[in-house]
């Protein structure tokens, strides 16, 4: 199974991921997380991340494109994995299937998460982390016992910067200018799926798991 999470910041991809990662027994590859491996083993493609990083700028397709060649090369994908949040781009989705190509591999399932920009907007400005320990609460679907304070250490309650509605709005109009063409291109593929996202996560899971199986 090789499947592909689409989804705005928020939209529970992630977190979706990980719980079906653990279903299935495949991976979950985050190309944050493949960058930050491998610029930390210091690789021939991390050290080159790291350039364009350390400059500001975003890291090129053909970078993203080699961690995942990269990565999908290893023992724990070979029975398949979950991509999550990538590709974001028509031009990066079509890198992707010559990659696939290429290893004689093809896609299974794209899923995108679907989700009211209202929904979305009242999920993330309620978000706050602990300043000490890193928790996370929501000030309406998990918050603290004592408001601002982490329950955990007794630290402070932070709302991250790019959680404001102004930065929220501007993620969502980026999000909404790549998607639109992703959306026609894997549709035109026939194996797109698309699930409300703004349900209970565990009626998201099941959809999810449904539309996989």
């Amino acid at each position: 199974m090789i499947a592909v999470f689409l989804g705005a910041p928020g939209s529970g991809k992630g977190t979706q991921a990980k719980r079906l990662s653990a279903r299935f027994g495949i991976p979950q590859l985050s190309t944050g997380d493949m960058l930050r491996a491998s610029i930390a083993a210091g690789t021939e493609l991390g050290r080159k991340a790291k350039t364009f990083i350390d400059e500001g700028q975003l890291v090129p397709d053909g970078v993203v494109l080699g961690l995942i060649q990269e990565r999908i090369q290893s023992e724990d994908c070979k029975p398949g994995f979950i991509l999550d949040g990538f590709p974001r781009t028509v031009g990066q989705a079509e890198g992707l299937d010559a990659i696939l190509k290429s290893a004689h591999r093809s896609m299974s399932r794209v899923v995108l998460f679907s989700i009211d920009e209202s929904v979305l907007a009242e999920r993330l400005t309620g978000r706050r982390t602990c300043g000490s320990c890193g928790a996370m609460y929501h000030v309406k679907f998990q918050p603290s016992r004592e408001p601002g304070v982490c329950d955990a250490c007794g630290g402070s309650l932070n709302q991250r910067a790019d959680d404001s509605i102004e930065v929220i709005r501007k993620r969502m109009d980026v999000f909404r200018k790549q998607t639109q063409p992703l959306e026609d291109f894997y549709s035109g593929l026939c194996i797109m799926t698309s699930i409300d996202a703004s349900q209970d996560p565990d009626r998201v899971f099941e959809q999810v798991r449904s539309a996989l199986e």
